[in-house]
């Protein structure tokens, strides 16, 4: 299974670069580091996701290990050093962060921040000399993603974007599907996921100054399946959106749903929502159906095929083989599976599922 999944890795990487959408070519920014065995990464922003899965998720990598912390709360950089042994000056606050171009120990910044705040920090990150990985979705819109994209092509240094999903063998085997049409050419694909978010809230996925929302949270896995799955890029989209509790949450989108049409006759029905539980990737093809459910969990996914049959994968920490797979392309001086490119292909599409949304639900143009 190790031996044929980084085979696959490695085909897949080759395809990307020889097939890239047009207009949207891959790149490669970052010149080798091979004098290191590790890189060091730096996770800025300590919230739910890098402390309860990225820093764990560093305890188990071999190709990268926890080398610094960037904070605005004073109260956590104790808590972090004495956990994890970080040495007071791998320590940074967000007013000295440009002097971490001085650091040697530090080779790649992991941005988790909102997603207001991704485009400062990338490129911030890219002018102090810093590879840099960026949590999903990439930007607050497609523009600010080609700033981030020319910051780090100006800079020499590599652009990942964190859709961890993709280097995970469940994932990887619905890509496999696809591209070897094992069921036959694909007609629908159904991806749905949500989540309730307690009301009422003050979490920043609320908030629009925050670039908050559905589609901008859970709306971008469901977005990715469609593209994944199919191993095309869509022509077009249409969109709605639903606010059924607007007392709690009305800065920004509570239910979006959307369809994008495919080369080839294909269609994707999609949503996602702050309003319920949902996690399913249902793909219909001429021989049958086959899927995830769940399909974007952190654990606990679970594959099915036509006529009840089921496959499942040995659980691996998802962040940590993402991380360490980030790292080794660095190495290596190629584009990740998910360089910035990727994360601006999204973006293009989730600016018109806006607009669609805007405009009452037209169809939309790619």
């Amino acid at each position: 299974m190790k031996q044929s999944r980084r085979r696959f890795i490695k085909n897949a990487s080759v395809a990307a670069l020889a097939t890239g959408t047009a207009g949207f070519p891959f790149i490669t920014y970052g010149k080798p580091i091979s004098q290191k065995s590790k890189l060091g990464i730096a996770l800025v922003g300590l919230g739910y996701y890098s402390t309860d899965l990225l820093a764990p998720g560093l305890q188990e990598t071999e190709n990268c290990y926890l080398a610094g912390i960037v904070t605005g709360t004073p109260e956590k950089e104790k808590i972090w050093a004495e956990k994890y042994s970080i040495p007071k000056e791998n320590i940074y606050n967000y007013q000295n962060f440009d002097s971490i171009a001085e650091n040697k120990d530090i080779d790649v910044i992991y941005v988790v921040l909102p997603n207001s705040m991704h485009r400062e920090y990338v490129i911030r990150a890219a002018k102090a000399g810093k590879h840099i990985i960026c949590e999903k979705p990439m930007a607050m819109n497609a523009t600010e993603c080609h700033d981030m994209i020319k910051a780090c092509k100006d800079a020499g240094v590599s652009l990942s974007i964190g859709y961890r999903l993709r280097y995970e063998p469940y994932t990887q085997q619905i890509e496999k599907f696809a591209r070897e049409k094992t069921y036959g050419n694909i007609q629908i694909v159904n991806a749905a996921t949500g989540f309730y978010m307690k009301r009422p809230t003050e979490h920043w996925k609320v908030k629009a100054a925050y670039g908050g929302g559905a589609m901008m949270d859970m709306g971008v896995y469901a977005l990715q399946a469609a593209r994944y799955s199919t191993g095309k890029e869509p022509f077009s989209v249409s969109a709605q959106q639903f606010n059924p509790d607007p007392e709690n949450i009305s800065e920004v989108d509570e239910t979006i749903t959307f369809q994008l049409e495919f080369p080839g006759g294909i269609v994707a029905n999609c949503m996602t929502t702050f309003s319920s539980n949902v996690n399913i990737l249902k793909i219909n093809a001429q021989k049958g159906t086959y899927g995830l459910e769940p399909f974007q969990g952190y654990k606990g996914q679970h594959g099915f095929l036509p006529r009840g049959e089921k496959f499942d994968f040995p659980e691996k920490h998802q962040q940590g083989v993402q991380m360490d797979e980030m790292c080794k392309a660095i190495m290596d001086g190629r584009p990740s599976l998910t360089p910035g490119e990727e994360g601006l292909r999204d973006m293009v599409i989730v600016d018109a599922i806006k607009k669609s949304v805007k405009l009452g639900g037209i169809k939309i143009q790619l």
